[in-house]
This record gives C-alpha cells, structure tokens and sequence, in this order.
C-alpha cells in the first residue's frame, strides 16, 4: 500500500473530468472517477440495477460522445468477454453465419444487377443528376422483364401448349348467338400470296400476320381445360393476369417511391438549408476526370446565380405597388389562357385526325402512312408545344425554379392527356358514342362495320405509337445529334460555336419513358406481348442514350437534385398508372367483347367470366370469397386500415416535430458558435494590443465572462460550468 501511494503521489492518475481530449493512457488503468455534481459525466462501464448484462454491445451512434470518447468505449466493449451459455454461444454463431451469408448474396446480387458499372461510370463524368435518368431506365426494363415473365406464366404458356396439343374445349355459352351471326366472321389470316413489301408493312403496322398472333388479343381462345383433377380457364387467368400485373407494378412504385422518400426526407428537400448544402454537400466526389469537374462547378456556380436570382424576384415581387401587381397578375392570366388554347388545340387535332385515320379505308404505303397519323400527330405535338410554353413562360417573370415546374407540369399534361384523348376517342367509335345513328352498334353492341376485333384494334394503335416512339428516337441519333456534334467538332464559325453540343436535359428524358411505359400500360390487356417489346426497346434506349451521351452530348447546367426529381418522375409515372387502370377498368367493366375473337368472345362483358368462375368452386370457398366482400370484413378491415393511417400519421407528425426541434437546436449552436467567436476575436484584438505588457489584465478577462454570462441570462443559455469544455459544448435548460 505505502508503495502504491507513493506511486500515486509521484505519478499522478490523469482526471478524465478536465478535458474530452485529455489523456490516452491505457483503458485498463482508468477508473470511475467520483461523481461530481457541477457537470454530467458519462460511465459507459456501468450498468442499471437489476438489469441483465446485454448480449451486445451498444450502439455507438446513440451515445452523446464525440469521435475520442466514442473510440475509448469501444475498446473497452472489445476487451469485455460476456459470459454465455451455450445456447447464447449457439445463438451469436448463427447470427455470424446468417449476417456473413447475407454479405455474400449481396455481393453476388450485385454482379447480377444489369449495367451497374455503366451507370457508376456515367455518374462519375456527368454527375448524379444524369445517373438518376439511367437508373429510372434500368427500374423500368426489370418492370417489363418481370412483367412479361408473369405473363408468359400464366397466359401465354399455357396457350402455346392447350393451342398445340389440341385442348380446345370452349367454356358454355353466356349469350344467345341467333340475332348476332353476322358479329362472329372475323378471318385475319393474310393472304399467302401477297407481295414482299407487305410483310415489311404488315411488321410496322401490326396487321395481316402480325394480328393473327399471340402479340394481340384477338389471337387468344376462350379455352378451359379439365382433365384428370386439372382445370385451368384462359379467360379467367388472362384477365387475373393483368390484374396481378398492374398491382405488381403499383407495389414496385410504392416501394422505390418509400425509398426515394425517404432520402428526401433526410436531405430536408432541398427547401431547408439549400445554401449551406450546395457549399458544404455539394461536390460529388464520384467524378472522373477535369472535363467532369469542370461541369460541375459550372453546375453549382448555376445553382449559386439561380438562388441569388430568386431572392431578388422575391424582392423585387415584394416591393411592386398595386398596379404594378395586377397588372402582373393579368399578363399571367392572359399567357396562361394562351398555353391552355394551345394544348385544347392540340387535343382537338389529336380526336379528329383519330377519326380520320379509323374511318378510311386505303391500303399500300399511303394506308401506312394513315394508320401512323395518329402517332405522327402525338409525337410532333409533344414536341413542339412543350417548346412553345417554354418561350411563352419566359415572359410570365416567374422564378427559376417556378418556371422550371411549370414548364414540367405542362408537359406532363400534355403528354398523359394526349393519350386520354386519343383513347377516348378509339372508345368513341366502337361504342357509337356521339353518332348521328346508332344502327351499326345495335345487333353486336359495338361497332361491328369498323372494328370487327376493337380489342385487336385498340392494341395495334397501343403498338404503333411504342414502335414510333422508338423508330422517332433512333432517327433522331442518327439524323440529328451525331451530324450536330460533328458540325460543332470541325466548324470554326461562330454560328456553330453558339449553338454548341446538345445539352443532355433529364426532364424531357425521363418524361418520354413515363409517356412510353403509359401507352405500355394502356395496351397491355390488348397486347399481352407489350412488356417484352418494351422491355427490349427500353435496352436499346440504354445503349443508344449511353452513345449519345458521351459523344454527342453535354450535361445540361439547369438541373434538379436527384432526389426530389426522383420522387417527381415516379409520382408522374403514378399518374400515368392511374390513366392506364381506368383504361381497364372501363374495358373490363363497360365495353362489350367482340364475339368473334378473344378468350371473353361469348361473354356479354370481361368481368362477367368472374362471377361464373366463382359458381363453380366448392360451397367452402364460395363462402369464403363471399365473406371477404361483404359488409363484416370490410367494415373491421376498413375501422383498422383508418386506425393504422392515423397512427402512421400521428408518428410522421411527431418525427416531424422532432426534427424541426433538432433542426432550431443546430440553428442556435450555430449562433452560439459565432457569438463565441466573435467575442474570442475581440479578445485576442486586445491581447495582441497588450503584448508589450508583464501580463494580461484582469478586468479584460472578467469583462468577457461577464459578457458571456449576460447573454446566457438574454437567451436561457448555460455554459457546462468546466473551463475547458466552456467554448465547446452547450447545453439547454
């Protein structure tokens, strides 16, 4: 003991209550020091009473430590040796095994996942905002592959194989077929002896051999099978199909939505603190090369000129006198009465070159270039009235950012409504809607004259506009940007100089896969093959974008951050869902089938195939699915979904609370922080006055605590009374 003492007087033990940053002797000759009531101390050794020594260590993240504290604890928790039984030895084993086999799949998975070292490079050259066009692609082609795997499952497979070996057996008539014998001649079968150029025709058109096969619907039979305990309905998995498909591509935009959300969450939208992110978060450390950093400084000195150009509108908005507003107000009224003449327009072109193109009858090219005028007129008015409600949304004085979603929202209009129009029209004429007479719907129900298979028919146009969009797009690599870049590569002319490379604009982009996989959507109970052409369409896209991105191509400076334009493009892509699930919903329910096609041919509607497959199950199963449509599980299910949804709500209100409470708390840190500094620079002023002095006088240190503590007492602050800690750490009363 004598020794011990003297050694402690000689080697003093370091006092770990003076400084975070004190000694870094070794842990094991640490002790608890004694409690002391002037300040908080932290015991990451200790335990609560009664309380069961935890089979893992703590979470480091969670304690309230800086990086030297938090290092310290977990040496000692790498030293602790917890005592276990074998079961709990058992246990830790398996969950080492479990995590180190994950680790392995998802490496493996990420071999697996297409094109990812081709998109970590086009990050690394153009930024994140251009990956995330690359990235929407690639979700989009493995939403096709997927779903055409689903439907080759259930539908297509199984009529390849009942087509082959002879099942054929059709389900009972629902209908009375004497007054309707002229609506069952339907013969698409192309003549074998047709000229060459047909088939070239019959291949871009959708027609002649191309409709009499498993890419329309008219091509699919009515069959049901039963032998041996085996049943299987066409009818009924073709139509479940594409109702599995539209909620399995829902679920996936639900959850990439969840995920994308929650990055916008995390980063506070951009809304919150947009100066002090650009600074400090800006840069992206993934890029490659000097042209590359070049555009990215570009790019936020952009975003530094847009931030400051919309602070002076905001106060140049503020500072306008009553006329000056309304008459500001008026030119905005009046230029979007304009932009709303211009879209009705394009919407009335749209329904009457429809009904052009559907009521003559020619054949050869000049009949090609007909059935193409529906799509031509599409293409040519997304393109140039976008253009338009660009130069025209220059003169309503918005803001940078405002124009910019205008301009978006427009477009999006624009584009979904286009194909709304163009679909109701289609409904229009097959069922007779808006016709002076109503004799050529009254013995089938629909338009018999003209669409002796208007499901067919629907699903050509479906065809037709996805193969032009990409025919349009491969054009205009070809015939446009490759000849530009070169113009702009080996010209020395100022013209050619100020128009420049393309700009590779994101938007525009990822709006016309939105367009593309709506019309997919929308096509898909006509064309159950839609999602494979798609599908191979969409990786063509990639390569072809990819080429004309490197080599043609320039990233645009206007562009968005990557995560809330992430969540616009799917909550777009959402939208383009809804318009395709009404296009079903309206097929399903209202239209009547053609009799003389399709697996709903003798159906009087294709929902009606759900009732009588629900009368042949067994009485047990009948009385299952009529109890979960009736009134006593809806009623508990929907009180529960409402209870979830006001919690779920309840939760985001308080997480919201607590992060706008955290982030008020980083606010006023930051103002202590610069009072502090401040008050240091004065301090140091004089200092430096004084320097030719013995000492430093009293009263200027006196003088500034005095200061301190008088703004402490304005503000309901209090400095952790330790001097070493007085200038780095704050708490709140």
């Amino acid at each position: 003991m004598e020794l011990r003492e003297i050694h402690n007087q000689v080697h003093p033990p370091p006092d770990y209550n003076i400084s975070p940053y004190g000694s870094q002797r070794s842990l094991r000759l640490r002790t608890v020091p004694a409690e002391d009531t002037s300040a908080v101390h932290f015991d990451w050794a200790s335990t609560p009473e009664n309380a069961e020594e935890p089979d893992e260590p703590r979470n480091l993240r969670e304690l309230p430590l800086h990086m030297g504290l938090k290092r310290a604890v977990w040496q000692v928790q790498k030293m602790r040796v917890p005592v276990v039984s074998r079961w709990g030895s058992w246990r830790i084993k398996q969950s080492k095994t479990f995590h180190h086999l994950f680790e392995i799949a998802k490496e493996v998975f990420s071999y697996v996942v297409p094109w990812k070292r081709g998109i970590q490079k086009i990050g690394g050259h153009f930024g994140g905002g251009v990956q995330s066009y690359f990235l929407f692609l690639r979700f989009l082609v493995i939403l096709n592959f997927l779903s055409f795997l689903l439907i080759a499952a259930f539908v297509l497979s199984p009529s390849i194989v009942f087509r082959s070996t002879g099942f054929n057996s059709s389900i009972p008539l629902s209908v009375n077929l004497t007054s309707v014998d002229k609506c069952l001649q339907y013969d698409p079968k192309p003549d074998p002896l047709a000229v060459f150029y047909t088939y070239f025709l019959d291949l871009v058109s959708g027609t002649g051999f191309m409709e009499y096969s498993y890419l329309f619907y008219g091509y699919y039979n009515n069959t049901m099978v039963e032998s041996k305990g085996f049943s299987y309905n066409i009818p009924l998995a073709y139509l479940s199909t594409a109702a599995f498909y539209f909620l399995f591509c829902l679920i996936c935009m639900i959850i990439r939505m969840g995920s994308v959300a929650c990055a916008v969450v995390a980063t506070g939208g951009g809304a919150v603190g947009r100066y002090s992110m650009l600074v400090f978060t800006g840069w992206d450390h993934g890029l490659q090369g000097d042209r590359s950093a070049k555009l990215k400084q570009n790019n936020i000195r952009y975003q530094l000129q847009v931030d400051l150009e919309e602070e002076r509108l905001q106060r140049k908005a503020a500072s306008l006198t009553l006329g000056q507003a309304i008459a500001l107000y008026a030119l905005r009224f009046f230029l979007n009465l304009v932009v709303l003449a211009l879209i009705g327009g394009t919407f009335y072109g749209i329904a009457e070159v429809t009904q052009f193109s559907q009521s003559e009858k020619t054949t050869g090219f000049n009949g090609l270039l007909l059935q193409y005028l529906p799509s031509i007129v599409i293409t040519t008015s997304n393109f140039v009235v976008p253009l338009l409600c660009d130069k025209i949304a220059l003169l309503e004085k918005h803001s940078p950012s405002t124009t910019v979603i205008l301009a978006l929202l427009r477009a999006v209009f624009l584009r979904l409504v286009s194909l709304g129009v163009l679909l109701y029209t289609l409904w229009a004429q097959i069922t007779c809607i808006g016709e002076t007479s109503s004799l050529d719907c009254t013995p089938c129900g629909y338009n018999y004259e003209n669409y002796k298979c208007w499901e067919t028919r629907v699903g050509q146009e479906m065809y037709k506009l996805t193969l032009f969009d990409f025919l349009i797009t491969i054009a205009t690599l070809i015939l446009v940007e490759f000849p530009r870049r070169i113009i702009v590569d080996h010209c020395s002319c100022k013209l050619a100089q100020w128009v420049g490379r393309q700009e590779f604009l994101v938007p525009p982009n990822v709006l016309a896969l939105v367009y593309s996989q709506t019309v997919v959507w929308s096509g898909a109970l006509f064309s159950p093959l839609l999602p494979l052409i798609n599908t191979i369409k969409f990786i063509l896209f990639f390569y072809c974008k990819k080429i004309t991105l490197f080599q043609n191509c320039q990233p645009a400076l206007r562009t968005f951050r990557s995560t809330s334009s992430n969540f616009f493009f799917l909550l777009v892509l959402l939208f383009g869902w809804m318009l395709a699930s009404v296009v079903l919903i309206y097929s399903v329910a209202k239209i009547h089938p053609s009799y003389g096609c399709g697996p709903f041919r003798f159906s009087p509607s294709m929902w009606h195939i759900v009732p009588e497959a629900i009368d042949m199950l067994t009485s047990t199963s009948k009385d299952f699915l009529f109890y979960i449509g009736s009134q006593k599980f809806s009623i508990p299910l929907f009180i529960i979904s409402c209870v979830l949804l006001c919690y779920m709500g309840a939760l985001t209100s308080v997480h919201g609370k607590s992060v706008a409470l955290l982030k008020s708390q980083c606010k006023l840190e930051q103002r202590d922080k610069q009072f502090l500094v401040r008050q240091i620079e004065e301090l140091n002023a004089t200092m430096q006055k004084e320097l030719n002095e013995p000492q430093l006088p009293q009263r200027d240190t006196e003088q500034f605590y005095q200061t301190e503590q008088q703004w402490n007492g304005q503000n309901n602050y209090a400095f952790i009374p330790d001097e070493d800690q007085r200038l780095d750490r704050l708490t709140v009363h």
